[in-house]
């Protein structure tokens, strides 16, 4: 596997917007590992034992939970249909693909056992879903190098975006439980160290889109529009259903 940048080493306009946002405000949607706040709870060991959540916490981490699962399945089929076509014309970016893919397929992996653990219902729209992402990944990919990638660029910002507010939430418990002087449970001290870096590696898919020359895709503009918009719906539906 080719050698990979690191994230930080050369940032892409948009995810220098999604990690600059926050100088002003750390907990922010857009709020970067750099400068999130560390709550010295989460490197610390826990007790298995924990106070229950409230019932408006469970519904928060059902719906996020549901739709992080069905936004990872659907990531996934995107690159194995776009896979085909790209690397059949650009055989040098098949390590990227699969990097790509591989870890969008263990983010699929970690949500699937998160959801079964805790009887959470996946969506009911998973063959909606499934054939929707088929198609984009497969008729951006047959568009070309530059499709592809503004497709990958168009959601992961999305995406980030999305994790980042789940990653603003989680703080905020974990703020609130320190300051009562209440333990940590191991659960939600691990559940906010993965969505974080879930997180950071969606945000260095979008670096790599950028860098393969997302923003050279024609029409740009429309293409990335109607795709963000399609992921902003698919999010507000997935939460309800």
């Amino acid at each position: 596997m080719a050698p990979l940048l690191p994230i930080r080493a050369r940032l892409s306009p948009l995810a220098f917007q999604l990690r600059a946002r926050n100088v002003r405000t750390i907990i922010s949607s857009s709020a970067s590992p750099a400068t999130e706040p560390e709550p010295e709870s989460l490197d610390k060991p826990q007790s298995t034992r924990r106070k229950p959540l409230s019932i408006e916490q469970k519904k928060f981490l059902d719906k996020a939970l549901r739709v992080n699962q069905a936004g990872e399945l659907a990531a996934t089929l995107i690159y194995t249909s776009q896979t085909p076509p790209i690397t059949k014309a650009h055989p040098h970016l098949r390590p990227l693909m699969k990097h790509m893919y591989d870890q969008e397929a263990g983010h699929f992996k970690y949500f699937n056992s998160i959801l079964a653990r805790h009887r959470i219902r996946p969506t009911v729209l998973y063959p909606v879903w499934s054939v929707a992402a088929t198609v984009l990944g497969w008729g951006t990919g047959v568009m070309g190098r530059e499709a592809a990638m503004a497709c990958t660029e168009a959601v992961e910002t999305e995406i980030g975006e999305h994790y980042n507010g789940q990653v603003r939430e989680l703080l905020a418990w974990v703020k609130e439980i320190e300051g009562k002087g209440e333990v940590l449970g191991e659960e939600l001290q691990d559940l906010v160290k993965q969505i974080r870096r879930i997180r950071d590696e969606e945000l260095e898919h979008l670096d790599h889109a950028v860098e393969n020359d997302a923003k050279e895709a024609n029409p740009y503009e429309l293409l990335t529009g109607l795709i963000r918009v399609g992921c902003r719906g698919a999010i507000w539906v997935t939460e309800k259903v």
